[in-house]
């Protein structure tokens, strides 16, 4: 498996690109696979829950400047409670990482996301509300980007389109741009596939692959930790 992972990193950042793919491990495919999860949890969120983004923040900020409008189709209060559960998901992953590589955390940040949406998808199943699913979910999503923002490898942030967009459009082609691609079509395929399972069959048919993608990312993350535990810049990627 981490012959696989290192193979597709290197498709991601080839040689002779600067630092190559032995910069950021096998950090780039897991990073990628976190991309196809956001789409997923958000056409949970906002088709099978209470029409509310959890990972994209910059459209849950618009939702709920509509709802406040009076736009009753929007639920402020599920933004807000969107919004609060990321940024305390966030702050809680940004404060257990603090003087440790984000390599070796990685793994164990992700493992915390999958229990968390486990956490929503056995609410949602129960029947206990929307409301619950959507903290839940907002929540691990917080964790995903802190450790994500962490990282910092170029181009791959998991959440963030519109930088996205502007790079590969603006940059001239290239492996960034060949990232670029990848991620934004990551994210499309994840959100079309969380929207035909919550359609179809409802929100737990989304959030179980979802689970089941992010327990295999947490373990195939083991690997992330071998070089010197990744980049562990503050700077977000690209």
């Amino acid at each position: 498996m981490e012959r696989i992972l290192r193979a597709l990193a290197r498709l991601l950042f080839p040689s002779r690109e600067g630092g190559g793919a032995g910069a950021h491990g096998v950090l780039p495919p897991l990073l990628v696979g976190l991309t196809f999860v956001s789409g997923l949890v958000d056409a949970v969120s906002f088709i099978g829950l209470d029409q509310v983004f959890v990972a994209n923040m910059t459209g849950n900020v618009a939702l709920l400047g509509f709802a406040l409008a009076g736009d009753r189709q929007f639920s402020a209060a599920a933004s807000l409670l969107a919004l609060a559960a990321f940024t305390a998901g966030a702050a809680a992953a940004g404060r257990s990482r603090r003087g440790r590589p984000g390599g070796r955390l990685f793994a164990p940040l992700v493992a915390v996301q999958a229990a968390l949406v486990a956490g929503a998808l056995a609410v949602s199943a129960a029947g206990a509300g929307q409301l619950p699913a959507v903290g839940l979910l907002a929540l691990g999503m917080g964790v995903q980007n802190a450790v994500v923002h962490r990282l910092a490898v170029p181009d791959l942030t998991t959440t963030v389109v519109t930088r996205t967009l502007t790079g590969l459009a603006a940059d001239p082609w290239g492996p960034a741009a060949r990232r670029r691609l990848v991620s934004l079509a990551a994210l499309f395929c994840g959100a079309l596939a969380g929207a035909l399972l919550t359609l179809h069959h409802g929100p737990w048919a989304a959030l179980a692959p979802a689970f089941a993608l992010l327990a295999g990312i947490a373990v195939a993350g083991r690997a992330a930790a071998a070089p010197a535990g990744g980049p562990v810049s503050g700077r977000p990627g690209g």
